[in-house]
């Protein structure tokens, strides 16, 4: 698939992809978020050229994501709705989410790599928007809804850049200098 071909598909698979897992969860039917992310990962997968890498790379950004998410379940910032196996933990759909956005990293915010700065600016604005958007649709609540935008804010501007550098290090879609993949 051409480069440029790649990189729309990425970024419609995972706006598809968000709101299937956020209107799923809310419409108790999540497993179809989680199997539409499995499909669309597998799917980038398949064009991926260096898939040891890309493959290491998603595994640790859904490692951040559990981490992340459990802190934030485990300390009262979030409620979600749905698709939760064990109680204290984040549903499955929002770990099918992560995965989603992992995909993009390598391709569609393949330019933040190196733009650590501006990771973290994008995480601060785009983080809580984000999540507050899912709020908005019925998928997670959050009992104090300022303070929790406040440390999603924060905790994003530190995970955007360290997952750009995690990107960059576990690039499963490494360029030559005249834009093809190697």
């Amino acid at each position: 698939m051409p480069r440029i071909a790649h990189i729309t598909v990425n970024i419609v698979l995972f706006q598809i992809g968000w709101l299937v897992c956020v209107l799923g969860a809310v419409n108790d039917v999540a497993l179809m978020g989680l199997l539409f992310a499995l499909t669309a990962v597998g799917t980038h997968l398949f064009f991926t050229p260096m898939l040891t890498k890309e493959l290491q790379m998603l595994f640790f950004v859904v490692l951040t994501g559990i981490a992340w998410e459990t802190a934030m379940v485990q300390l009262g910032f979030m409620v979600y709705v749905n698709g939760i196996v064990f109680e204290g933990l984040p549903p499955y759909w929002i770990l099918a989410m992560w995965l989603l956005f992992a995909t993009t990293l390598n391709l569609s915010l393949r330019w933040l790599h190196g733009r650590m700065m501006l990771a973290a600016i994008l995480g601060l604005l785009f983080g809580p928007i984000t999540y507050f958007a899912g709020s908005k649709l019925g998928g997670v609540s959050f009992p104090d809804t300022f303070h929790t935008l406040a440390v999603i804010a924060v905790s994003w501007a530190l995970l955007m850049p360290m997952l750009a550098i995690l990107a960059k290090r576990l690039d499963g879609f490494p360029v030559t200098n005249e834009g093809a993949y190697a």
